[in-house]
């Protein structure tokens, strides 16, 4: 009978951290799984790591260099399980996890994917939690119809495969495989918010959020365009086409603070306060609303927490962004129309 779980963890140059997300995983409460880790063509020891592990639920692949998106889309395939618990290699799951997402399985069991919040990894104080769009199905749903993408931490989320699967799994290698997704899940399956922690999300200096923002955020209004396509019956245009119409939608004050903050969540983690301070600094007086507005999240939340531009800055460029026809009666329905709030 196969597991409830496959927990799957791709692999490209994973340490020194691999070590500890392995072992949060080989140590849970909760032991109806299998653990598939999947090594992208590391050139940095993570695979003689990998293989020096003993333990019966692991299992290892080892594949030349294909990128995330490839890595995910074959972890999907691999999977012997109904569910696929996600984790970076470089993040640690709380000992409780998989028992946990277990639980809320057995209530929802018709659901597309469940996900919790997460925090940053050794910060201890209350503004550690990372943002998510925290709602019912529904109010996903309603949210992703407006036109918006959902803030969801990848490694906090468990995924049914074949409803993945049918939406297509994980498309482009763009760093946005996971923004794309949800929406595409969200307007199918229900999407389900587990209120508790269940993650320690690793900053690191390598991550893109770390070197390259304002790439990061012409991908991510790329996931916006192609959703916003889909929700008015547009054909959309390649990446590469509508890039620089996206790049002027970019808010270069805001990028500034982004990365600011970024950096002071490094240094907080490495314990280098005053470093840290420094980039709060230049963060607030970049943008004093929003640095206020993040300082405050964990005790006032937005009610729905929203990813991307309004759907008016699309629709003010729409004979660049559809050149083909299209349809202004599918652009000005109420479902798919959203004013800045």
């Amino acid at each position: 009978m196969p597991p409830l779980f496959t927990v799957g963890i791709p692999v490209y140059n994973g340490m020194p951290f691999l070590p500890e997300a392995i072992d949060s995983i080989l140590s849970q409460s909760f032991d109806d799984y299998d653990l598939l880790v999947i090594n992208d063509g590391s050139t940095d020891g993570s695979w003689e790591y990998l293989k020096s592990v003993r333990d019966r639920r692991l299992r290892l692949i080892s594949q030349v260099n294909q990128g995330l998106t490839a890595t995910l889309n074959r972890m999907l395939e691999e999977a012997r399980a109904p569910w696929l618990v996600r984790l970076d290699a470089d993040d640690v799951a709380s000992p409780n996890r998989l028992r946990l997402l277990a639980e809320h399985i057995k209530l929802r069991p018709e659901s597309g994917m469940f996900y919790t919040r997460a925090k940053f990894h050794q910060h201890s104080s209350a503004v550690s939690l990372t943002r998510s769009t925290e709602a019912t199905p529904a109010g996903l749903r309603t949210l992703t119809k407006m036109g918006y993408l959902l803030s969801v931490c990848h490694s906090s989320v468990v995924l049914n495969v074949q409803k993945t699967l049918s939406l297509g799994g994980y498309r482009f290698n763009l760093k946005i495989e996971d923004l794309d997704l949800w929406w595409r899940m969200a307007l199918t399956h229900d999407m389900v918010f587990i209120p508790e922690i269940t993650v320690d999300y690793r900053l690191n200096t390598g991550s893109i959020c770390a070197t390259n923002l304002g790439e990061l955020e012409c991908h991510t209004l790329f996931a916006q365009y192609l959703l916003l396509s889909h929700l008015w019956k547009l054909e959309p245009l390649s990446y590469v086409q509508v890039k620089p119409i996206l790049q002027s939608f970019l808010d270069r004050s805001g990028l500034v603070y982004r990365e600011q903050m970024w950096k002071a969540g490094i240094l907080v983690s490495a314990r280098m306060y005053r470093q840290a301070v420094c980039h709060m600094v230049v963060a607030a007086c970049c943008a004093p609303r929003r640095f206020v507005q993040r300082a405050l999240y964990p005790l006032h939340k937005p009610a729905l927490l929203k990813i991307g531009k309004p759907a008016g800055s699309f629709r003010e460029m729409k004979d660049q962004l559809w050149p083909t026809k299209y349809s202004l009666t599918a652009m000005d329905t109420r479902e798919c129309t959203v004013t800045s709030h």
